[in-house]
């Protein structure tokens, strides 16, 4: 007989300890993540104003950290299939770190223009390969059944992240100037990769899989020890894991549900700042702050519709996300004072990053073998994809019609995200996967 809870208790899974603790560095991999994608963004103010840019070029300069993304996605989900399931996967996650770091470094010192584009490509590679092996990495440390809840719960960090990052960079530039910022990544990175490397051992997850099994449950991966395969072997699976995510209908799915969201998300923080400065009238240290607001709740949206969605199913939980961000953002027309824009903004972090790990869970309730190249492709070709052209469409916009029709597109653009919503395969409905998923 099964010893999990019942009742109300149910919905606060039991875990071994290094479950928690492990969900617990990782979730600050995440802060690390969402602080790095908010520091363009929140900054961009000061940076058209240094370097005598428009609203385009300044998108465009968004755009060229995405087309890093797309690369670092691909190129370290795959990696982290083949060179390490399990333990091994901190060893990819470090790789990221290291790339995306010293791009940091040289960021902060650089006075050139086409130095900071470059840079914006190289730290995009290596941010982009962070989250999809970060992602794997919770979920093969927790049982199956609450894969949910720990996907959720660990992307608290991104609204965490949101309101932190700004907070932080308000307070630096209020000192400084933007270019500082940049040296918030390895200060931040560098302790929470060394923390991964200790706790990610194959005889701490043969611990926690010990114990899922004593009570009832099911491992999200059974494989603790490195297979000895040829450095060819491992290539060759890299491209063999990558195949199988690409040819799975959920993997595609949420590869064009990546890419929606993030698209609406990427076009609002892009100039969120610059509309707070312009047309609310307050300092970019102020504007910084508010336009973190979201992820002040961003945190109640993850872990409940996270944990939902492994009770009620992914695709109702998507649903139900989809329309509430749209009204969210077609709010945002509103955003006329300091008063209106806090109330708006805590609104959308309700749902602002809630159907990321309900898509995430899909994924590697599809495709466990090859989670990490299918979180790739998600977070790759979604989240790249979508950056790329994100800013430079929002910034024609912006410029030409204003935040009202930004938004107002927006928002009908969200609800697109309906079609293929309703296609995904939903493991706690669909008979095949409830098996493999049991």
């Amino acid at each position: 007989m099964s010893s999990r809870p019942t009742g109300f208790s149910r919905h606060i899974p039991r875990a071994h300890p290094l479950s928690w603790v492990m969900l617990i560095v990782t979730t600050l991999a995440v802060l690390m993540i969402a602080i790095d994608r908010m520091l363009l963004p929140t900054v961009m103010p000061a940076i058209l104003d240094d370097f005598h840019l428009t609203t385009t070029q300044g998108g465009i300069l968004i755009g060229l950290s995405y087309a890093g993304t797309v690369v670092g996605g691909l190129l370290l989900g795959m990696f982290g299939d083949a060179f390490g399931k399990g333990p091994g996967r901190a060893w990819g996650w470090l790789v990221a770190v290291f790339v995306a770091s010293i791009s940091a470094v040289i960021t902060a010192f650089t006075s050139s223009l086409a130095a900071l584009r470059v840079l914006r490509v190289t730290m995009g590679i290596g941010t982009g390969g962070m989250e999809p092996v970060n992602v794997t990495m919770v979920g093969e440390w927790w049982q199956r059944e609450d894969r949910g809840f720990a996907v959720g719960a660990h992307h608290t960090g991104f609204p965490f992240g949101q309101f932190l990052g700004p907070v932080l960079i308000g307070a630096v530039i209020a000192a400084a100037s933007w270019r500082e910022v940049f040296l918030f990544l390895p200060l931040i990175a560098i302790p929470i990769a060394v923390l991964q490397i200790i706790l990610a051992r194959p005889k701490n997850l043969e611990r926690v899989n010990r114990w899922i099994r004593a009570h009832d449950m099911t491992p999200s991966v059974e494989t603790v020890r490195r297979e000895k395969l040829h450095v060819g072997e491992r290539v060759r699976g890299m491209f063999r894991s990558a195949a199988e995510a690409l040819k799975t209908r959920n993997v595609f799915l949420a590869v064009i549900l990546n890419f929606i969201f993030l698209f609406t998300e990427t076009s609002i923080i892009s100039f969120l700042t610059l509309q707070l400065t312009r047309d609310v009238g307050v300092p970019l240290s102020t504007a910084a702050i508010i336009a973190g607001a979201s992820g002040i709740t961003g945190w109640i949206g993850q872990i409940v519709w996270g944990a939902a969605s492994d009770h009620t199913g992914r695709k109702s939980s998507l649903k139900i996300l989809t329309v509430g961000m749209a009204i969210t953002i077609a709010a945002m027309v509103f955003i006329h004072s300091v008063a209106l824009a806090w109330i708006i903004l805590l609104c959308w972090g309700l749902v602002r990053n809630s159907p990321y790990p309900v898509m995430y869970a899909s994924i590697i309730d599809a495709v466990p073998e090859g989670a990490s190249s299918g979180l790739g492709l998600m977070i790759g070709v979604g989240l790249g994809a979508s950056g790329v052209v994100a800013g430079p469409i929002a910034g024609m916009i912006v410029g030409n019609l204003g935040f009202v029709w930004h938004y107002l597109f927006l928002a009908a653009l969200c609800l697109l995200a309906l079609i293929p919503i309703s296609f995904i395969t939903d493991p706690t409905k669909d008979k095949k996967m409830q098996e493999a998923y049991r």
